[in-house]
């Protein structure tokens, strides 16, 4: 069986893998770049979090929730990691589930892959963008911008998203899809950074706090979540964001973000602690009223924004003007004015439609032969290694359907 694939990132690096475990399949994989895993080798910050041991279809999305289910539950989180290590990767595990090689390099990942995939006589085609595919008489057609043709029995299309277009994202994969009759949802970045107005954050620029965060409109919570914020001069980044980015990504009218930033402490514990200060150390200017709970940037905003002198005294300021600072402790609001494009985005909300695909092999329903993996499919994880996962669980289930190994 000649088996083709379009996109040597992870997903179709996990689909060849899988194809070649039955040596009767002749594999070639076509990568438009120098090299294969270009958007691997900056995922985790250049670490890799290659995959999260928490990862359920339930940290997924897309019009249908439920469509990565079947390939999690084959090729879920604790296989990966043992089919790294089958291919020679250590890794190692933090408390949060996050999965790191344990060089902490994502070289490591992308070498593992590379070298498995030569080592079991895989071909690999770098530099040749597949302009044009199609099916005639039974067998596909690929066509390079330069005139080249290739033939196969089987094709996976596999060449990600939009996201990370500086380091590899392309539409192309949509658009291969779209001309054997698929269709494509809208298209948005999503684990990004937002763009808030940036009055109250510009100062803060490099700043990074614990907090919770919610993303609101007209009173109703449309997405939470709680960790890392850092800001920045056009709004907010951070673990904390890009888990809410999607929704902010899809969010139609006006919305503002919510930071709690003592998620430790009640409102009441922070009413008693600023009482305890004012008491203790009346002399002290309003500037130190949070020094000892708060970054002290952050403090200074705050207090601004509770429309407190920073050099009035602690003695001065009467119990409103302490119950106002704790307001804006528990609300810290940010009008949102949209999310940074898919040149930021570390994946794509949106994508081919998956009910035009089995589920438990990635296959077309609309061509035989064909089938697609990854993020060029429409889903989408939250952070934390949750897209790398759904990219080894959908590519191996299209590696060894298009392979003859699957019913």
């Amino acid at each position: 069986m000649d088996i083709a694939i379009i996109g040597g990132g992870a997903s179709g690096l996990a689909a060849a893998l899988a194809a070649r475990e039955s040596l009767d399949n002749a594999v070639t994989v076509f990568e438009r770049q120098a090299r294969v895993g270009r958007k691997l080798l900056v995922t985790g910050n250049g670490r890799c979090n290659l995959t999260n041991r928490n990862a359920a279809p339930d940290d997924y999305h897309g019009q249908d929730p439920a469509f990565p289910g079947p390939a999690l539950f084959r090729f879920g989180p604790e296989d990966t990691i043992a089919w790294f290590a089958s291919l020679g990767l250590v890794t190692r595990t933090e408390p949060s589930g996050r999965v790191y090689p344990l060089s902490d390099t994502a070289s490591s990942v992308v070498d593992a892959l590379r070298l498995a995939l030569e080592a079991r006589g895989g071909q690999v085609i770098c530099g040749l963008p597949v302009a044009r595919a199609e099916k005639r008489g039974g067998r596909f057609l690929l066509h390079g911008p330069l005139g080249e043709r290739f033939e196969a029995d089987r094709l996976i299309v596999a060449c990600g998203g939009a996201a990370g277009a500086r380091v590899g994202g392309v539409r192309s994969g949509y658009d291969l899809l779209r001309a054997f009759g698929h269709t494509v949802t809208d298209l948005r970045p999503a684990l990004v950074q937002l763009k808030c107005d940036n009055t109250w954050t510009r100062s803060l620029k490099g700043v990074r706090t614990q907090a919770e965060v919610t993303l609101e409109r007209d009173g109703a919570i449309l997405a939470a979540s709680s960790g890392e914020v850092q800001f920045t001069d056009y709004g907010l980044t951070g673990p904390a964001i890009y888990d809410i980015s999607r929704a902010a990504s899809t969010a139609e009218g006006p919305a503002t973000v919510c930071l709690r930033l003592l998620p430790e402490l009640h409102k009441v514990d922070i009413i008693n602690y600023m009482i305890a200060k004012r008491d203790n150390f009346p002399d002290y200017k309003a500037e130190n009223l949070l020094s000892g709970a708060l970054h002290n940037s952050i403090a200074r905003v705050v207090l601004r924004r509770a429309q407190i002198p920073l050099d009035a005294r602690l003695w001065a300021l009467s119990d409103a003007a302490l119950e106002q600072t704790a307001a804006v402790l528990e609300r810290y609001e940010l009008p949102l004015a949209g999310t940074l494009g898919f040149e930021e985005a570390q994946v794509t909300a949106g994508g081919a439609r998956t009910g035009e695909f089995d589920p438990e092999t990635m296959a077309s329903r609309l061509v035989p032969g064909l089938y697609a993996c990854g993020e060029v499919l429409d889903v989408d994880g939250d952070c934390g290694g949750f897209n790398l996962q759904w990219a080894w669980s959908s590519g191996r289930m299209a590696g060894l359907a298009a392979g003859g190994m699957l019913p």
